[in-house]
């Protein structure tokens, strides 16, 4: 969900300049060489998963469609384009009335994907559909990386929740941007407020360090938090002696005290210490929160500690190691001629190597066993197969140019949750292993 959709008033910036250059002077070469209008087929799709992981998970569908409805050249960016010498007046007139007119379909957000799988297929005209690869590109790679990172985290988690916490470790803009994708992977809530504003993603936060550190005492801290935000606020125990601190806070807030967090140390050994101190004290509903540096494998370790909710930071925000998912944007098929109607030719890169890509239009399909389980990722130029009808994955994200599958954040939620629970049970191990479904192209 976007402002816009919240009803909040938002300045809207261009994503015009989210490219790279060379977009820009092919669609100056194709109106030179009359090339521009011919129609043409780009698909998104990645040739391998990230080294050991077993499925990926599609985020940022949602922003790529703000980004194309506002993909416009306005006259400072003409103006700039035109001081810089990068394109000619022609050109420029050109850019001057863009708009994308064509149609995009894709998988929907929170879907999974596979090797080959094609993840979005945009189809116009070469000039409209080229400028669009850069900021397509841009969001999916990161987006998907963030989701498939928090998709592990919340398998590891189980029923406990997650708090995004990772606005400190990357750029702002993208801080946002990944609290969304966490979201969609699985997270319940971040601390950045940004997002919290943008998407309605629910937001959580209390206090750092810096709080206690401040006070004259741990205990004055501890009382101006409660006194602040009540008895059910979460007290951070590990700025000095995680034991004194958790006396106190239990004097200080009493039986009902909300939770106490652990950021520090041997966070298993700590864990089951301070819940048999808050049993002893009498708080047993209180709760205990870990952060510090977790990732997936860090969750799973936790499995069998008395914790109740973990935050993850830096990890979560650059992919657990995986900052990109690797998707590229290529053009799989084009008219033979500029002639309205004129039939779709499959196009292919046949470099040397494992860059090399499948020409034609293509549908993708998961095919299912008896038990409803997903067995194989199916892919086609040609007729869609009878058994595999009700099966396709690819849905219409635009049409003519007009955006036609806008949703709340928590339908991609949930629909992850769904698409994560139809795969072979070995989808969800953490240890390193290939794709869980196997790409079969027909």
């Amino acid at each position: 969900m976007n402002t816009a959709d919240l009803g909040l008033p938002v300045a809207v910036p261009s994503t015009a300049l989210f490219t790279d250059q060379y977009e820009l002077t092919m669609l100056q070469a194709a109106l030179r060489s009359g090339t521009a209008d011919r129609r043409a087929v780009f698909e998104v799709f990645t040739r391998r998963l990230p080294e050991g992981r077993r499925y990926g998970v599609v985020a940022g569908t949602g922003r790529v469609l703000d980004a194309v409805e506002n993909f416009r050249f306005d006259d400072t960016i003409l103006d700039f384009l035109r001081e810089r010498g990068i394109l000619d007046e022609p050109t420029l007139a050109w850019l001057a009335d863009y708009r994308f007119r064509g149609d995009i379909w894709g998988y929907p957000e929170g879907e999974v994907y596979f090797p080959g799988s094609p993840i979005m297929r945009v189809e116009g005209t070469f000039a409209e559909a080229v400028l669009l690869e850069t900021v397509i590109l841009s969001i999916l790679n990161h987006d998907s990386a963030v989701a498939a990172a928090a998709s592990r985290m919340a398998v590891a988690a189980g029923d406990r929740p997650l708090m995004e916490m990772g606005a400190r470790r990357t750029h702002e803009l993208s801080a946002v941007a990944a609290a969304r994708a966490a979201y969609v992977g699985g997270f319940h809530v971040t601390s950045d407020l940004a997002a919290g504003f943008r998407y309605n993603i629910p937001t959580v936060g209390t206090s750092a360090h810096a709080f206690t550190l401040l006070h004259d005492t741990e205990r004055d801290a501890f009382t101006a938090q409660v006194e602040t935000l009540g008895s059910g606020t979460t007290l951070l125990v590990d700025t000095f002696d995680v034991a004194e601190a958790v006396r106190t806070a239990v004097e200080v807030a009493g039986p009902g005290l909300g939770a106490v967090r652990i950021d520090s140390g041997d966070l298993l050994l700590i864990a089951h210490r301070v819940r048999q101190q808050l049993d002893e004290l009498g708080a047993e509903k209180t709760k205990i929160v870990v952060t510090s540096d977790l990732d997936e494998y860090a969750i799973a370790s936790l499995a069998a500690a008395p914790v109740d909710a973990y935050g993850v930071g830096t990890q979560l925000v650059t992919g657990s190691g995986h900052p990109t998912c690797s998707m590229v944007y290529k053009l799989v098929a084009r008219a033979e001629s500029n002639t309205p109607g004129a039939p779709l030719q499959p196009v292919a890169k046949k470099s040397m190597g494992a860059k090399t890509s499948v020409g034609g239009r293509k549908w993708a399909a998961r095919r299912l066993d008896e038990h409803g389980v997903a067995e194989a990722e199916v892919i086609g130029t040609g007729p869609v197969p009878a058994e595999l009808v009700d099966h396709q994955l690819q849905v219409p994200l635009v049409t003519g140019g007009e955006v036609v599958a806008r949703e709340p954040l928590d339908a991609p939620r949930d629909r992850h949750i769904t698409a994560r629970a139809r795969l072979p049970l070995s989808a969800t191990q953490l240890s390193r292993g290939e794709p869980v479904l196997p790409t079969e192209f027909v």
